[in-house]
């Protein structure tokens, strides 16, 4: 499908997806790709269907669109250079006959890849294993779909001895035991599709975006405006101090307070004003906890802060002139000396329709006033 300077290619299969044929190329109307690094990665795909449509009277009876067993790839090529923006399964299918002729649609809703890894539970031992080796043991079946591990290592890494305690995946999918022990470390973990297609990057790592910006996003600069809209917002209740109690390594009976400033040392302020945090927690679970483990649950809240400033906005990709990509850095100008600069773009949402390509974003960062002179234009 034509985009004025893009391509969609659309593949699906049982398998092994293959590009898609003619009818249901013709009878696509519009797809939708929401891509972020907290979230779950999904899609949706719009086909227009008739009484005598071959959606309708052969793919659809025949399986073509079948839950779970059917894998999705989307793939966009702008300016020469192919993206893939989506890999998954789909999960659900909705058909809405009209009266009105033309007007019938059949919705395909679907999901990354991470949805394989959510369907079985399972009871596994882990004995006398680190976190790094429990994420590659729990990945190693889903190499078959062609998935890559990127495991980065905990900063704090603990091990239980089998004669102390042995840690399991008790009764839980991969997908949530993987998530459990991103979340203790302060990682995150996700599927990103590509670069080839049939091939996907699970990443199990801090939450670290491409230090390399992308084009500025500019708005309110005449000829130079590149985005349909633009709006920030500051909360000031977004940031807390967390007062961590431990008790002393030798006697294990005095208390020891540890204030832990809201600080996100993977993610630094891209603002020279740094929002100030409104609010003051207790975390009163480091007294049951070994030193170590208490090190690495106050790590864990330094790498998951929150950030105070959040921006959304869109933009045409034929205006644009790229793709904007999630987990990466990009730059912001004409929105006034406040909140000019670099911001994390957290997520992005793909709108495409037959001659239209639109995003949707958000962003965000922490601090006041931009810590870079420039942006790239």
């Amino acid at each position: 499908m034509l985009l004025g300077n893009a391509l969609l290619t659309l593949m699906i299969g049982p398998a092994v997806p293959v590009p898609a044929p003619l009818p249901v190329v013709e009878a696509l109307q519009s797809v939708q790709v929401t891509s972020s690094s907290r979230a779950r990665s999904g899609f949706q795909l719009t086909f227009s269907v008739g009484k005598t449509s071959a959606i309708q009277l052969a793919l659809l009876p025949a399986g073509y669109f079948d839950p779970i067993v059917t894998r999705v790839i989307i793939m966009v090529t702008v300016n020469g250079i192919p993206n893939v923006i989506m890999d998954g399964f789909i999960t659900r299918q909705e058909l809405q006959p009209s009266n009105e002729s033309g007007q019938s649609k059949l919705t395909i809703t679907g999901e990354d890849l991470s949805i394989a890894m959510d369907l079985v539970e399972k009871v596994v031992p882990y004995p006398a294993m680190p976190d790094v080796a429990k994420v590659a043991v729990a990945l190693a079946p889903y190499a078959a779909l062609g998935v890559v591990p990127v495991i980065i290592p905990p900063i704090i890494s603990t091990v239980q001895t089998p004669t102390h305690k042995t840690e399991s995946q008790a009764s839980i999918t991969d997908l949530a035991y993987i998530k459990s022990l991103a979340s203790r470390n302060g990682y995150l973990f996700y599927i990103q599709p590509g670069p080839l297609p049939g091939q996907s990057i699970a990443y199990f790592g801090p939450d670290i975006s491409v230090p390399v910006p992308q084009r500025a996003l500019s708005i309110n600069m005449d000829a130079h405006t590149n985005v349909e809209s633009l709006s920030f917002s500051l909360d000031g209740m977004a940031k807390k101090i967390s007062i961590f109690t431990i008790l002393d390594p030798i006697t294990r009976r005095v208390p020891i307070p540890i204030p832990v400033p809201n600080i996100n040392v993977t993610k630094p302020p891209l603002g020279l004003r740094p929002t100030p945090p409104a609010k003051i927690g207790m975390h009163n679970n480091g007294a049951r906890l070994q030193p170590e483990e208490a090190a690495r649950d106050i790590l864990s809240f330094m790498m998951n802060n929150a950030t105070a400033i959040s921006g959304s906005g869109s933009l045409d990709i034929m205006q644009y002139g790229q793709l904007l990509s999630a987990r990466t850095v990009v730059g912001v100008r004409g929105a006034g000396l406040s909140y000019d600069g670099l911001y994390y773009v957290d997520s992005v949402t793909h709108n495409i329709k037959r001659g239209e390509y639109k995003q949707n974003f958000t962003l965000s960062r922490d601090g006041l006033i931009s810590n870079t002179p420039v942006v790239l234009p």
